[in-house]
């Protein structure tokens, strides 16, 4: 009886509403990622290690959520989503947290100067790349509308219309993660090797929460498609 209320009180009548709270728990540490960068960018140590924090404690915060998932979801499922997409979708989920936690953990930990040429161009392709996965999380908040009504009709289209602007989003991320590349080549015979390598890897990990967000906008396609 004990077990069975605890699926109750997490699953309630389907898994899909814990699995868009732990989407909104990721996201909530994406959001940040902006306020920490301006932090960095004004040498202001103090405040980025408090919003650091923050993404730190959101991150638990998802991380508890995404096993609370996973330790009572039923083994089986009477609906038209299979427990392993939503498993996968809750992995997918999960990595936009993480990836948020460390980059801002290996800017933070190395104190690293971002070249201020760079600054305007670093910000509007980290926003770029968080507005990316608010696009996912808008698909994920459409899939109880999806259930009840049973994957079919108005809803269908208009989930499809979210995926189709969220791929759109992701190609502009990767434009701007070009223009931001080419940029740092351009003046980075004037830095640090070390910190030049750094700021690739920074670079790279910005533009995977992107990269992350639609491949949760293609499990959600998928989930249309079955």
């Amino acid at each position: 009886m004990a077990l069975s209320n605890s699926i109750s009180n997490i699953f309630g009548v389907s898994p899909v509403k814990p699995l868009q709270n732990h989407m909104a728990a990721a996201i909530k540490c994406v959001d940040l990622l902006d306020a920490f960068l301006k932090a960095t960018f004004e040498d202001n140590w103090d405040k980025a290690t408090q919003v650091f924090d923050q993404i730190s404690a959101e991150e638990q915060s998802a991380d508890d959520l995404k096993k609370q998932f996973r330790m009572h979801m039923p083994k089986s499922l009477f609906m038209p989503v299979s427990r392993g997409d939503l498993l996968s979708i809750i992995t997918q989920q999960d990595n936009i947290a993480n990836l948020t936690k460390d980059i801002c953990g290996i800017v933070l930990g190395r104190k690293m100067a971002i070249p201020k040429k760079l600054h305007d161009d670093f910000i509007g392709f980290a926003e770029s790349a968080t507005e990316t996965c608010r696009k996912a999380h808008g698909a994920i908040n459409e899939l109880d509308e999806l259930l009840e009504t049973g994957f079919a009709g108005s809803e269908v289209k208009f989930v499809k219309k979210l995926i189709r602007d969220l791929a759109a989003q992701e190609q502009k991320v990767d434009k701007k993660e070009q223009k931001l590349r080419k940029k740092l080549f351009n003046i980075e015979a004037d830095l640090s090797p070390i910190d030049v390598i750094f700021m690739y890897n920074i670079i790279d990990q910005i533009g995977g929460l992107a990269d992350t967000a639609e491949l949760i906008g293609n499990q959600v396609e998928l989930l249309l498609a079955k």
